[in-house]
């Protein structure tokens, strides 16, 4: 019996999904849940060999969803239900992203969980119509994901082929490219050194140390990062502006 995992914010949609694929032969619903954090936390408990899931949900939508779950080690299939227009279809189509249009029908849907296949990170990346980023950052710990809410986060810093991620709670390892991530955040983090992003949100001050060397104080964070010259003039306008 395949595991399907029905996402969804609105508990009529769940409930007809729930019941159209229990109809079918061969899919059993392992669960629900009415947002993207909420599917993940249950995809670990589950282990859904598919995930049926909305798009635009609170806390956390299917497309950042999606992506977090692709890191797993045995990620599931993931089906989109979506009701978005012909260019944001347009865009599923192009990355060959699985997707079903609500209302949802029987023999589509059918059709829909028979091809399903995991999307790459790249794929998802590509047909994005929500945010612009992420609002979680997920870390791998064992076989395990660990969300580290965006406006938590201090710092990135890249330390040799991973990148630190400094935040309320701690530190944690991700396998993401600063750069990347440089570019997926620019709105909200300033690079101050080739290896490392510091959140705006969080400068308490940028001073110079004994030495004469910038540096940046962040609030609740004992640790202070230096500035490099070649990163100080746009520093200073990032802050300014903020």
């Amino acid at each position: 019996m395949i595991k399907v995992l029905v996402v969804d914010d609105e508990a009529p949609a769940r409930e007809r999904l729930l019941q159209l694929v229990e109809d079918l032969e061969d899919f059993s619903v392992v669960g629900t849940a009415s947002d993207g954090r909420e599917a993940l936390e249950l995809t670990e408990s589950l282990s859904p060999d598919i995930v049926l899931m909305d798009i635009r949900m609170p806390r956390m939508d299917g497309i950042e969803a999606a992506g977090h779950l692709s890191q797993l080690e045995q990620p599931p299939a993931v089906i989109f239900v979506t009701a978005f227009d012909d260019y944001a279809l347009q865009a599923f189509e192009t990355a060959a992203v699985g997707y079903i249009l609500k209302p949802v029908r029987r023999a589509r849907l059918a059709e829909g969980l028979a091809r399903a296949s995991r999307p790459t990170r790249a794929q998802l990346a590509s047909i994005n119509p929500g945010e612009q980023h992420r609002r979680h950052i997920s870390a791998k710990i064992g076989e395990h994901l660990y969300l580290i809410p965006v406006d938590d986060i201090r710092y990135f810093r890249a330390e040799q082929k991973y990148v630190s991620v400094r935040h309320g709670g701690g530190s944690h390892l991700i396998d993401e490219s600063l750069k990347e991530l440089e570019e997926e955040f620019a709105e909200e983090f300033v690079r101050v050194h080739r290896n490392a992003l510091v959140a705006i949100r969080h400068i308490d001050a940028v001073e110079r140390s004994d030495s004469g060397q910038l540096q940046i104080r962040l609030r609740d964070c004992e640790e202070k990062l230096a500035v490099s010259r070649r990163h100080t003039a746009a520093l200073r306008r990032k802050v300014q502006s903020a």
